[in-house]
């Protein structure tokens, strides 16, 4: 299988979707096994691992993160955080079809709301994606915040 634009873009969207559902579980498996969510906390951050972030998970933090967001004594999340995805067109940047793998940028607000308490944070996320088995799977999801280096509140969902 070989993914047209339209479907790195169907993609894309699906995965903003399966967040704003809070369907976390189904989200995670669009991660392959080696996958990476990276948040830097430096404009231009080019190496997670030489620099602090502000999230840089495996795939088991993440899973580590959505069951502690699911448990019954979380107290920060009483009442229950919710998100919304407001996306721009998702671009298709890179094709190479001999590896298998794509990237799509994409600019999109992101509010984030519990209780009377809503945030709303301006984003580009960008998308590493492969073929795994003919599905299409997120090696590297990295969402750069447009004010990454001010003093944020926490985020307690995922862009």
């Amino acid at each position: 299988m070989t993914p047209t634009d339209q479907q790195l873009i169907d993609f894309v969207v699906r995965e903003a979707r399966l967040l704003d559902q809070q369907r976390l579980e189904d989200w995670l498996e669009l991660f392959t096994d080696d996958g990476h969510y990276w948040m830097p906390v430096e404009w231009g951050q080019s190496d997670p691992r030489l620099t602090t972030s502000l999230m840089y998970e495996d795939k088991l933090l993440l899973k580590i993160r959505i069951d502690r967001l699911k448990g019954r004594a979380t107290y920060s999340q009483s009442p229950k955080s919710r998100c919304h995805h407001v996306l721009q067109q998702p671009q298709v940047d890179e094709r190479d079809e001999e590896q298998r793998h794509y990237v799509t940028w994409t600019p999109l607000h992101y509010v984030e709301s519990r209780g009377d308490q809503q945030t709303l944070y301006a984003a580009w996320a960008t998308h590493h994606l492969t073929l795994v088995d003919d599905a299409l799977r997120i090696r590297l999801k990295r969402v750069d915040l447009v004010n990454c280096d001010a003093a944020l509140g926490s985020i307690q969902l995922f862009v």
